[in-house]
Order: structure tokens, then C-alpha cells, then sequence
């Protein structure tokens, strides 16, 4: 066969082949206009920021190479690739696994597939390219489940050019954030503490810098010195039961102890422990709540008193967040619609077992831990 037969007669009517002799897709028709595979996802979504010579470049180069979108590129008729982005960090701990897997399941009923990218560290770059990675995969819409204050400041940087929606931190530009009410949850079981006679509520925090675990510090603080309450510094943790039971260990010490609020259900279950080992009784000498409510507290020994939080809501609620801010973008020529509020707050709820109790004048574990 001579060179250019492949173009005559016995080809008319099919897509042209690229020089790999397969059809072409997406990064042919970039590199023939010259431009990158994200522009082109914009101009067959008929994005408004797309300059006009730069459209006509990419549309050229489809007709010239005979390329139609397949089912898992942009659609020129729908105008989307039914495909969503999700970034999410430290996805092993229950809370963002729970709450990925409600955003899977609530995109599958809306018709979406989703990409998900886990990252093992917080940096900016590493943010970044997480980011730009799923804008040049066409993203119609991204998740960030963004814990930590400067996962916060690294997306706000990269400048996402599709309809964002972030779980646990504000970026300070009016984009929409979804987080669990933590602040009211902190301050529901601090006071509950209190109500049982307790003098003041030791505090056994998340990491610094989680956002989660500074606005329940923040609220637990609050809360006691609104009702005069002596206030110790918090206790620093990194949301596992081994940094629970090593702090449990140092708090057991204190015979004036009486109450415990743990940031997470993970740190009061290694809190049980060092008490027990200590011959601290739940909740006869110290009373115990933790946090996030997680299948096994109920099983906890004593069962824990925890603040329920409703990961299936979270990831529920910001799917379908997304999808509305996807719907209000407008079309050029089309007026706005409605605007997508910039903050949704998931309630939360005590939920009160065995491990609180009315506070004991003087039970004969803490008498004797106060004469030793």
C-alpha cells in the first residue's frame, strides 16, 4: 500500500486514524489545536472561558481528524462526561471513609461515576497535582475532603476551574463547605459533664491544625469558662487509641480527675484502657465521652457515651451540593440561577450509654487515689 491510500475511496465516511492507526481520541485533537487536553474537555462542554478563536482551533482540529467523543469523554449534547472528582485525606480513618462511600453511592444513584484520589501527605504540591490531575480528566464537579487547615490553603491556591464543594474547611472564597456541627457537638458533651455535678471536664484533643479538632477544643474551652469552670490545657493526641491510652496514662494519675471529653471514639477507647489499668472505674470514678459515635462504641466496656456524627449524611449532603452548583453555572446567554449556600452544617447528637454517670461524692477508688 502506498503512503495516503489509507485516505482514499475505501475510507470515506469513517473517522480518520491517527498515526497509531487507531481512532482519535482527546489528546489528538489537543495536540493538532495546540492547546491542552483540559481546554479541550472546556470546549466540548461549551465552557464560557474558553476564548472564541481558541473554540474554533479545537473544533477545526475534530473535524480535520473526524474525532466524535466516546462515552467516557465530554458529550457534546449533555455537555458533561458524567464523571466527578474526589480528594480525600487520611481515607483509612472512619469518618472520611464513611463519608467516601456515601458520596460513591449517592453519584451512582445520580449517574455518576467518581475518580478518587487518596493522598497520603498535605502538601501543597502534592494537593495541587491532585487537582489538576482530575480537572485534565475532565471532572464535571470535585469533593475535597480537605481535614487539615492547610490541605484548606493548598486547594485555594490551585484555582480549580470546575465547581468545587470542600468538606471541613472554608477557603475564604464563598466556595460551598460541608462540615458536621462540631462546635455544638463538643459543647453538647461538655456539658453534659457538667450537668452530672462534674467540677470541670479534662480534654483529650485531635491533632493541631485539624480543623475538626481545633473548633472542639475551641468549643469545649468555651463551655467551661461560660460556666466558671476550671480550665487544664488540653491533652494533644493523633485520633488513634494508642495516643489515647499513652495520655490515659498521665491523666489516670491525677486523683482530682472526674471527667474526660475525647475528640474521637478511637482515643477514649485507649483512655478505658489506661484507666482500667490504673483502677479507675467508668463511670463510678470517671466519667467518659467521645466523639464521632463509630460502630464499636456501643460495644465499648462500658458502653461509651459518644457525640453521633452522620457520615453518610455529610458525604449524602455534599454530593448533592455539588450537583446543584454543577446546575447553576450558567450557559452563555443564560442568566444565573439560584445561588448554592457557602456553608451547610450537619447536626450532630449525644448519644448517652454506660460510661457517664451522676459525679460520686467520694467513691473508694478516687478516696484512695487521693491518700496515695
Amino acid at each position: 500500500m502506498t503512503p495516503g491510500a489509507a485516505d482514499g475511496p475505501a475510507t470515506k465516511g469513517r473517522s480518520r486514524r491517527n498515526f497509531a492507526g487507531a481512532r482519535p481520541v482527546m489528546d489528538d485533537v489537543a495536540k493538532l489545536a495546540g492547546v491542552s487536553k483540559q481546554t479541550v474537555s472546556r470546549v466540548l462542554n461549551d465552557h464560557p472561558a474558553v476564548r472564541a478563536e481558541t473554540r474554533e482551533a479545537v473544533r477545526t482540529a475534530m473535524r480535520t481528524l473526524g474525532y466524535r467523543p466516546s462515552s467516557s469523554a465530554r458529550s457534546l449534547a449533555s455537555g458533561r462526561t458524567r464523571m466527578l472528582g474526589v480528594i480525600s485525606f487520611d481515607a483509612a480513618r472512619y469518618g472520611p471513609a464513611s463519608t467516601l462511600t456515601a458520596i460513591n453511592t449517592a453519584a451512582q444513584e445520580a449517574g455518576y461515576l467518581v475518580s478518587s484520589i487518596a493522598l497520603d501527605t498535605a502538601d501543597r504540591d502534592t494537593v495541587v497535582r491532585a487537582a489538576d490531575r482530575l480537572s485534565a480528566e475532565g471532572a464535571d464537579g470535585v469533593i475535597a475532603i480537605a481535614p487539615q487547615v492547610r490541605v484548606a490553603r493548598a486547594l485555594a491556591e490551585a484555582r480549580l476551574d470546575t465547581p468545587l464543594v470542600v468538606m471541613d474547611n472554608d477557603l475564604g472564597d464563598g466556595t460551598p463547605m460541608v462540615t458536621s456541627d462540631a462546635r455544638t457537638g463538643a459543647r453538647k458533651a461538655t456539658r453534659h459533664l457538667l450537668s452530672l455535678g462534674h467540677p470541670t471536664v479534662r480534654h483529650l484533643a485531635g491533632p493541631t491544625g485539624w480543623s475538626s479538632a481545633d473548633r472542639r477544643a475551641q468549643s469545649w474551652r468555651d463551655t467551661l469558662k461560660a460556666a466558671g469552670a476550671q480550665i487544664h490545657a488540653p491533652l494533644v493526641g493523633d485520633w488513634s487509641a494508642d495516643s489515647g491510652y499513652d495520655l490515659g496514662r498521665t491523666l489516670a494519675k491525677d486523683p482530682t480527675l472526674t471527667a474526660v471529653f475525647a475528640s474521637n471514639d478511637q482515643m477514649a477507647l485507649g483512655l478505658l484502657r489506661a484507666l482500667h489499668e490504673a483502677g479507675r472505674r467508668v463511670p463510678e470514678d470517671v466519667s467518659v465521652v467521645g466523639y464521632d459515635d463509630i460502630p464499636e462504641a456501643a460495644h465499648f466496656l462500658p458502653p461509651l457515651t459518644t457525640v453521633r456524627t452522620d457520615f453518610t449524611d455529610i458525604g449524602t449532603i455534599a454530593l448533592r451540593i455539588l450537583l446543584d452548583r454543577m446546575d447553576s453555572l450558567p450557559r452563555p446567554g443564560e442568566p444565573p440561577t439560584a445561588a448554592v449556600p457557602a456553608l451547610t452544617l450537619v447536626p450532630v447528637e449525644l448519644r448517652v450509654r454506660h460510661s457517664t454517670t451522676t459525679r460520686a461524692a467520694a467513691s473508694p477508688t478516687t478516696s484512695a487515689a487521693t491518700r496515695g
